[in-house]
């Protein structure tokens, strides 16, 4: 049976962005006895009163994606780049004064972080630290958090109880190694903090309550670690953790006549298990 055909209608704009993406900066401060360096990519959108434009090309509303490359590099040259979080801010109050239009500026923007070797000398790490920035006429969000932080425990690990159907295969243990890159994100209650200060906490917390944890799952660390975020950082509003399983799997040591008392591994990748959750705070607080 041939389908009725659908009655033409107006199309209807019904949300719509742009902005400008990876948009990457080094920002050096020369000190007389040091160099500080931030390396930084950013992501900026706009939502705002851009119909005309999509409807009958009428650019007068657009500010070029170019001029918004431009406007960070000249706003890292006029400030300094103390946390992300405060130079997101910067960018947010200017492209809301500057244009009537925009209702909306999103920053996101990822620090590559860089360890002094030297007074002039760095070694980039592997983690990075993230954050969001969204901006309206009428109050100011931010979200921070760090990526890839990768953590191992060769002991305190177990995972046992699980559901054992025909394809099951996998072994209970308790003792593995536990190995995990940790993506956090939290969002704030307040806009005016310690913003360094706080990250190089949570930071610290998520290690220490990591290495601590008599750990029964993933799952299970996880809850300890957003828990006890929560719990050190009353400005702390909710945290989303994401912690991929980065399995090490026992050689099979026995057809060369030997045994492996947990000795030696072989790390992968992939296939990995993905574990997720956001722990907010109760209505009583």
């Amino acid at each position: 049976m041939d389908t009725p055909p659908i009655a033409a209608v107006d199309p209807v704009l019904v949300r719509d962005t742009y902005g400008k993406s990876r948009v990457r900066l080094i920002k050096l401060a020369r000190h007389a006895d040091r160099h500080d360096v931030k390396e930084i990519t950013f992501q900026i959108l706009f939502q705002g009163d851009f119909k005309s434009c999509y409807e009958t090309g009428d650019n007068s509303k657009i500010l070029p994606t170019d001029t918004i490359k431009n406007t960070v590099y000249v706003l890292a040259r006029k400030h300094d780049i103390v946390s992300i979080e405060e130079f997101g801010k910067h960018l947010v109050d200017h492209f809301l004064a500057n244009n009537p239009q925009v209702t909306n500026v999103r920053i996101e923007v990822t620090e590559h972080l860089w360890s002094r070797i030297a007074a002039a000398a760095f070694t980039r790490e592997s983690q990075k630290r993230t954050a969001v920035v969204s901006g309206a006429r009428n109050g100011l969000t931010i979200e921070a958090g760090i990526d890839d932080l990768t953590i191992l425990k060769s002991s305190g690990s177990a995972f046992e109880g699980y559901i054992k159907d025909p394809y099951t295969t996998l072994k209970e243990t308790k003792d593995r190694i536990f190995a995990t890159a940790v993506r956090a994100t939290w969002r704030y209650a307040s806009t005016k903090l310690d913003f360094n200060a706080v990250w190089q906490g949570v930071r610290q917390v998520i290690l220490d309550t990591f290495a601590a944890h008599d750990s029964l799952s993933v799952q299970h660390t996880l809850h300890a670690l957003g828990r006890q975020v929560l719990a050190m950082f009353p400005d702390i509003a909710e945290i989303l953790l994401t912690m991929p399983n980065k399995h090490a799997l026992l050689v099979d040591l026995s057809p060369f006549g030997m045994d492996n008392p947990n000795e030696v591994f072989l790390p992968i990748d992939e296939p990995s298990g993905y574990i997720e959750a956001t722990l907010a705070r109760g209505t009583g607080r």
